[in-house]
């Protein structure tokens, strides 16, 4: 996992976009029979700021978006995915408690945890630019490129329009067996499908939105070592490279970030 600086930085520059343009698939489809098992082929292993609650992660023009939470201590941040380095940075007001975000053009929607509050900022500057309200919680969020996805620890995917954050529908996630899958959490939309962590495991899924349906479940455990997670918290932040059939991923308080390619399992 030795780092590779120089490719990287040429992957993420010529980006135009984050998820907001469909990418081909990042895997083969799966089988008709049942939902594809993956797994984690780490490409490289990057910095990452341990003291991050990391909450949503997303690149979009080369730079790396993180919205990290804890009450009294959420913000936004801009990075440079190679190195870490925090070019920008705005704190939540108060107490509110943040979660996931999503690049939509020349804005930043950022969620919040249990305060009903949706935050829009200027992408450029990151400023606030006004709130709004909406009911239940707040997990993960991504936008498809026509309208938001957003998750609140069930296993429902909310739709909302981008412009107002007004709800515009929903559906609900199943197994192949038909159970719920519950405990969805950050989100990245890319490809015409919605890739999940699950909170508490190290398990991403990948979902198709237009049915709710899990297509794939990637287990990344072992990306830290023993050693390593030690006093961490879970796997959580997805973000797609743009281009590439590649993913950043981490987790809160993690020392590290690791460029990852989804296969086959086994």
């Amino acid at each position: 996992m030795r780092t590779r600086p120089t490719a990287l930085a040429a992957l993420l520059l010529t980006a135009a976009t984050a998820c907001s343009a469909p990418a081909p698939a990042p895997v083969p489809t799966p089988a008709a029979t049942g939902s594809a098992r993956l797994s984690a082929q780490v490409v490289q292993r990057l910095p990452h700021d341990p003291s991050a609650f990391t909450q949503g992660l997303e690149i979009a023009d080369g730079t790396l978006y993180e919205g990290t939470g804890l009450a009294g201590k959420s913000e936004i941040r801009a990075t440079d995915p190679q190195t870490g380095a925090v070019a920008s940075r705005a704190p939540l007001a108060g107490d509110l408690f943040g979660e996931g975000i999503t690049v939509v053009d020349d804005r930043i929607w950022q969620l919040t945890w249990t305060d009903g509050v949706a935050v829009e900022r200027d992408r450029a500057t990151l400023a606030e630019r006004r709130r709004v309200d909406y009911a239940g919680e707040g997990w993960g969020l991504c936008h498809d490129g026509g309208r938001l996805v957003m998750s609140d620890g069930s296993d429902a995917l909310t739709f909302r329009d981008p412009l107002t954050f007004a709800e515009t529908g929903r559906v609900a996630v199943r197994d192949d067996d038909g159970a719920p899958v519950r405990q969805l959490n950050e989100l990245e939309c890319v490809g015409g499908q919605v890739w999940a962590n699950v909170w508490q495991t190290d398990r991403v899924v990948r979902i198709d939105p237009g049915t709710g349906r899990v297509t794939g479940v990637a287990e990344l455990t072992g990306l830290l070592s023993g050693t390593e997670r030690q006093g961490t918290d879970v796997l959580n932040g997805i973000a797609a490279i743009p281009g590439t059939d590649e993913f950043l991923v981490t987790g809160k308080l993690w020392p590290a970030m690791f460029r990852i390619r989804f296969v086959p399992a086994g």
